[in-house]
């Protein structure tokens, strides 16, 4: 089978596709025909090799050498412990090495909605999930209360903007001049520009701020935060070689030392019954993957390297064709 592979850390330029043994799944296995995964900022991260990547993965090349974690696809075999799934089952979730024509899956693999294509279920897993979890579980949006979304236009924000309404809260998305419209389609009472309005002194304050982009400091984000308000960090800018992201939270977090309100990062963690939600969501019309571009598993240099411009509207899609 095909799979992106990187043999070392640098630019989208290390990843190669190569040809490796089709997996056999176990007993409680069930091997999947990828037909759409994507990339996401950690597969960005773990390429390029900053620091704190390779701490996990080898200081001088890379000990997983395989990328991706989102898939959608169609089930080809299954393991003689297996009953939920059988073959021909269109399903999606989470896996790592999922960026190849074929993966084994024990945990989170779910029946595809039907109100969502393949490459839209191939890009749900990190970014919707991530979304889901900083509104609901750690910025504990409720109904009525106000939310700022820094970063609106990507992947998680997307997400995050159309959650955030199916949570029945108030929504502002900040995003380029380029994707306003796109913003307010998808369901956000109020858009800003950041080119043309700074969102730090428009006078509103907030029950929450998302921020995916990391484009301001906590001095300025904490003015507009009502006194007991949260500000959940999803994002930051990758400047710095050596930690990337890191240097902003730890800022950030710094500088809010002893701030009413509070500051919280995190990273995502799959859980079972997150996916159901998110299955609910399409279900129901309330959430619907927006797809910006879609490559082919060839192509995977190319797609990386878009998603490192920081530019992408929504999900970067790879198909296994």
């Amino acid at each position: 089978m095909q799979t992106a592979v990187f043999r070392s850390y640098g630019s989208p330029d290390v990843l190669k596709i190569e040809t490796l043994e089709k997996p056999t799944p176990g007993d409680d296995e069930v091997l999947v025909k990828v037909r759409a995964s994507s990339v996401n900022p950690v597969e960005w991260y773990t390429i390029s090799g900053l620091f704190v990547a390779r701490i996990g993965n080898g200081l001088i090349s890379p000990k997983e050498t395989r990328l991706g974690v989102d898939y959608a696809g169609v089930v080809e075999a299954v393991g003689r412990d297996v009953t939920q799934f059988k073959p021909g089952d269109e399903v999606f979730g989470a896996r790592s090495g999922a960026l190849a024509e074929y993966v084994c899956v024990r945990d989170f693999i779910f029946p595809k909605p039907a109100s969502v294509t393949f490459e839209q279920a191939g890009g749900v897993a990190v970014a919707a999930i991530t979304a889901l979890q900083g509104l609901r579980d750690h910025g504990r949006l409720q109904a009525g209360q106000k939310v700022l979304i820094n970063g609106a236009s990507g992947g998680v924000g997307t997400f995050a903007v159309q959650i955030a309404r199916a949570l029945g809260a108030e929504v502002v998305g900040v995003c380029s001049p380029q994707n306003v419209e796109l913003i307010r389609s998808l369901g956000a009472d109020r858009v800003i520009d950041y080119t043309r309005e700074d969102y730090t002194r428009d006078g509103r304050r907030y029950d929450l701020i998302l921020d995916i982009a990391g484009s301001r400091p906590w001095r300025e984000n904490k003015r507009i935060l009502n006194p007991q308000g949260t500000y959940v960090i999803v994002g930051a800018p990758k400047s710095n070689p050596w930690i990337g992201p890191l240097e902003f939270i730890i800022k950030t977090r710094l500088a809010a030392w002893g701030a009413s309100q509070k500051v919280i990062f995190f990273i995502a963690n799959f859980k079972a019954e997150d996916f159901l939600v998110l299955t609910d969501l399409f279900e129901s019309g309330q959430v619907k993957p927006v797809v910006d571009r879609v490559y082919s598993l060839s192509e995977i240099s190319e797609a990386m390297r878009y998603l490192g411009t920081g530019h992408a509207r929504g999900k970067i899609i790879v198909t296994m064709k």
